[in-house]
């Protein structure tokens, strides 16, 4: 067999122009949360439209924690009709199907897990296991666009306000979009009113090194979180003595951005166009060589309304562990990407019965989730050489 190099399955996209506007920063004299941070919100604000608001973290974690933390306020701060406010124990409906970092906060802020199936033909949360287990204890949904597929946000929404006939109050939604950057459902991801969070880490579409973004559906909303990012300062009045703040009405955190991660974000983020088009060109290649794969079954695809920015090009394919070492012997990387949350033995008292998801991670059936290589780094030529590889059987 011909040697041939590892394909990986991540890689970091960095701009020349981050490098030298980093540089500008560092040279300025002044790092820390200030004028590029700013001009990076504006670029996010023209992006996802005037509804909503944009503010960067320093994590999307972050940006979770926040969200959440944010919702613990009753009445008008959340939306026009009646909210209640999150109590301690309060249940989130979610899915195990995710990177810990859309779960942990919920526990971090007091309450309770509720563990949601999954579609299979997405793999994103099944819709109606949501609206069976929908209970007047149900405050926040969130859910997780998986490789950047759109989940079906008009039936989410259908499900929510008929939530709101039985029990008064609307529950809230959260979009966990850390795989989301530049996919649309109608319109992109991000912009349909609803509390949105996306990820800056290293290897998405687009990097700050590190950071995230929370958008908000409302000013009142946002102008909270911009004070609360930065332990609770509101760092716009003016102050007669330097460094000694303002008085704190509600203690907050450390989670905002620096100008650097700021400098490396707004840069990248010019070009997430060009590394957007290129994953999805790489998309529609496997959707049509592999659809008739014997031992592979790839997702559903909707139609028009629906546009993944494919950051994990995942398929479900027949024993999994045979195929992940077929494919890692011929250099080419592979993985599920995210464990299933429901595992960990720190959430043991959450456990409930998923089917969906246990027949496709293999504990009752033939098939199991892998990832392949599918960003602006893949040739031509490389993913020819993936989908050959595939045919070959394992």
């Amino acid at each position: 067999m011909e040697e041939r190099s590892k394909i990986p399955l991540f890689k970091v996209r960095m701009s020349e122009n981050a490098i030298n506007r980093v540089t500008e920063v560092l040279r300025s004299g002044f790092i820390g949360q200030g004028p590029v941070v700013e001009e990076f919100e504006s670029e996010l604000k023209e992006y996802f439209g005037p509804h909503v608001h944009p503010l960067t973290t320093n994590s999307a974690t972050s940006a979770e924690h926040l969200a959440l933390h944010l919702l613990k306020k009753p009445n008008e701060e959340v939306a026009e009709d009646y909210w209640p406010g999150l109590e301690p124990g309060d249940e989130v409906l979610t899915t195990p199907l995710t990177c810990t970092a859309t779960n942990w906060p919920i526990l971090a802020n007091g309450l309770k897990i509720k563990w949601v199936d999954i579609d299979q033909q997405t793999l994103n949360m099944d819709l109606d296991d949501l609206a069976r287990k929908i209970t007047p204890k149900t405050k926040v949904i969130i859910v997780v666009h998986w490789g950047g597929y759109p989940i079906e946000i008009e039936k989410l929404d259908r499900i929510r306000w008929k939530a709101y006939k039985m029990y008064g109050f609307l529950p809230q939604i959260i979009e966990d979009c850390a795989h989301a950057m530049g996919s649309r459902y109608v319109q992109p991801i991000g912009s349909h009113g609803n509390i949105c969070t996306f990820s800056l880490q290293a290897i998405k579409h687009v990097t700050s090194g590190d950071g995230g973004i929370l958008v908000l559906p409302n000013q009142k909303m946002y102008e909270r979180a911009k004070k609360l990012r930065w332990y609770g300062i509101d760092r716009e009045s003016p102050r007669r003595d330097f460094r000694c703040e303002p008085n704190i009405e509600e203690w907050g955190f450390k989670f905002h951005m620096n100008d650097i991660n700021a400098a490396i974000g707004l840069e990248n983020f010019k070009e997430k166009d060009l590394v957007i088009k290129r994953h999805q060109e790489n998309a529609a290649f496997y959707d049509e060589q592999l659809k008739d794969v014997e031992g592979v079954k790839l997702l559903r695809r909707k139609g028009s309304r629906y546009e993944s920015a494919f950051w994990i090009y995942s398929l479900l394919v027949e024993h999994v562990e045979q195929f992940q070492k077929h494919m890692e012997e011929r250099g080419i990387a592979t993985s599920q990407v995210h464990q299933r949350n429901d595992i960990h033995t720190c959430v043991t008292g959450y456990r409930s019965i998923l089917p969906n998801l246990d027949e496709i991670t293999g504990i009752t059936g033939p098939y199991g989730i892998t990832s392949i290589p599918v960003g602006w780094w893949v040739s031509d030529e490389d993913r020819q050489y993936i989908v050959d590889c595939i045919k070959q059987g394992w």
